[in-house]
């Protein structure tokens, strides 16, 4: 009897360990969300904990730090050039041009992510950090030094870099050359916050980045690589069914309870 007993105990284990030892898949909530279709919800009697913050910080050209609630530090286009208080703890990249990432961060960073393939593949980034699921979508770029001709594109050689923390989908559109297809809007998803790029010129048109922006309709949106781009003609651009707020602050706290209900571009000029 034990001699049974031990073998069917061996046999479950071995049934078992492959299957412990498999992670869970990551998944998108974004994208879940995004896809679901709508259901009813029922109308709560008891007042519902506050929803977490994150704090976004401008630290300039393309860089957001971005602040969870979980206390990961993440900071996007990172090139070294743009420092707000400590250390990021994660940083992403994109290699458009030396502005927008650095091959020699501080060895200090514990997570260097890069927007290409190392390998001429595309890069597929799916990783939780902390509290916060970090995934990208790849988008092709101009090779710099024939930005003039606007030829010679490098495929997947960039990426929209997706933060999905505090029931919040914040997107990073990197330094986006051209425009998006149905299948870059499917794999994004749904957006709360997106990070613009707006300069008309190094990156795309004023109105190809705004088609974009009036599509992906986040509640916030946050303009970058903002040089000497008036901010009226972007504004006129992508239409009047999005208000403005400009703040002499370089931070913002936000959260799924405070996202504004009417889609708004956010100016955070304390830089």
């Amino acid at each position: 009897m034990r001699r049974l007993i031990s073998a069917a105990f061996a046999l479950l284990s071995a049934c078992l360990s492959p299957a412990l030892a498999q992670q869970p898949p990551q998944r998108s909530e974004c994208l879940a969300m995004a896809n679901a279709a709508p259901r009813a919800m029922p109308v709560a009697f008891r007042q519902a904990a506050a929803a977490p913050e994150v704090e976004i910080t401008y630290a300039g050209h393309s860089t957001y730090f971005i602040d969870t609630p979980g206390g990961v530090r993440i900071a996007t286009d990172y090139s070294g050039a743009y420092q707000v208080g400590r250390l990021p703890d994660v940083v992403t990249m994109n290699r458009a041009h030396s502005t927008h990432y650095s091959l020699n961060p501080d060895k200090r960073i514990p997570h260097v992510l890069h927007g290409w393939g190392e390998d001429g593949k595309p890069a597929a980034i799916s990783e939780r950090i902390g509290d916060t699921f970090i995934r990208n979508v790849t988008t092709d770029i101009r090779r710099y030094f024939g930005d003039d001709s606007g030829t010679d594109m490098i495929r997947d050689g960039n990426s929209i870099f997706i933060f999905e923390v505090a029931g919040l989908c914040i997107g990073h559109l990197g330094h986006l050359h051209h425009k998006l297809d149905d299948s870059h809007f499917a794999q994004i998803g749904r957006l709360d916050i997106v990070m613009v790029p707006i300069d008309g010129t190094y990156t795309m048109s004023l109105d190809g980045v705004s088609d974009i922006t009036r599509r992906l309709r986040a509640s916030v949106v946050l303009p970058m690589h903002r040089f000497a781009t008036p901010l009226a003609e972007f504004m006129q651009r992508i239409g009047k069914q999005f208000e403005i707020d400009r703040r002499t602050e370089r931070s913002l706290r936000i959260s799924r309870d405070t996202l504004p209900t009417t889609p708004t571009v956010i100016i955070l000029d304390g830089v």
